[in-house]
């Protein structure tokens, strides 16, 4: 981040990603994530959840704190509190359902001049923004982001820093259909854990064990499902659902070799 940082006033090159890494040392897997970029994995058909996505909805408390401890990064157009929906003038002095970064359940509050402001955290799933800009809360550069027509700036709310989780190998036994399957977001976006596996499981068995290509031929099986085929309404699945309109990449790795294969 800080090397962005560097390059961003040396060479004039502004922006910023998401980060998803798998490092293998001495028999264990270590999976950092920092962004909304996915990773599980595939052993004997279960799924195993090597990362989660970091969006303003999962990160919610940590925002709210951040905005209570620092309210000058909020300017004068948000409020670090959350509500169910925006308020309108007419409602000041009505009791309304709130919740601050201590609270994970809703609770009333009698509605303030200050309550009118924007909302830190707006929207639900796919289309909850933090200041009504950007939909992931950590990440790597974007150290020139603004609010749209202002001057506040939404790095001090993107987090650089992953969550690391730890797989040990040793402790089972694998075969060669088990997998590490990493994704950015343009994969999860329109498929979830289960149609990955089965996509896996499908493709896998139409190669014998020992072919390496068979988990190239998974990644870009992935790919390609997640995009759809060109019709007349844009990009479809299958299921006639819009296609991924982001970017969509996908490494698939094995974690058992055709040694131990039974």
């Amino acid at each position: 981040d800080e090397q962005i940082e560097r390059e961003r006033a040396s060479q004039h090159l502004p922006g910023g990603c998401c980060a998803l890494a798998a490092i293998y040392l001495m028999g264990k897997f270590y999976v950092a994530n920092a962004g909304d970029s996915r990773a599980i994995i595939i052993r004997n058909g279960e799924i195993i959840p090597m990362s989660r996505e970091f969006t303003p909805e999962t990160e919610r408390q940590r925002l709210q704190f951040l905005a209570l401890l620092r309210p000058e990064l909020l300017g004068k157009e948000f409020t670090h509190l959350e509500f169910p929906r925006r308020i309108q003038p007419k409602e000041l002095g009505k009791k309304m359902l709130y919740r601050d970064q201590n609270m994970n359940g809703w609770a009333y509050k009698k509605i303030e001049e200050d309550d009118l402001k924007f909302p830190l955290i707006f929207g639900e799933g796919k289309k909850a923004r933090m200041m009504a800009t950007i939909g992931v809360t950590r990440g790597l550069g974007d150290h020139d982001l603004k609010v749209f027509s202002s001057n506040i700036r939404i790095k001090p709310f993107l987090s650089c820093f992953p969550e690391v989780r730890v797989y040990d190998l040793t402790q089972y036994e694998h075969c060669p259909d088990d997998v590490l399957v990493l994704g950015t977001d343009g994969l999860w976006d329109v498929t979830n854990d289960e149609e990955v596996a089965g996509v896996v499981m499908e493709v896998l068995t139409s190669y014998e064990p020992n072919d390496p290509c068979r988990y190239t031929m998974v990644a870009q099986e992935l790919v390609v499902r997640s995009r759809g085929v060109l019709k007349e309404r844009g990009w479809r699945l299958a299921n006639d659902k819009l296609g991924s309109g982001d970017d969509i990449s996908v490494f698939v790795i094995p974690l058992g070799g055709p040694g131990n294969y039974t």
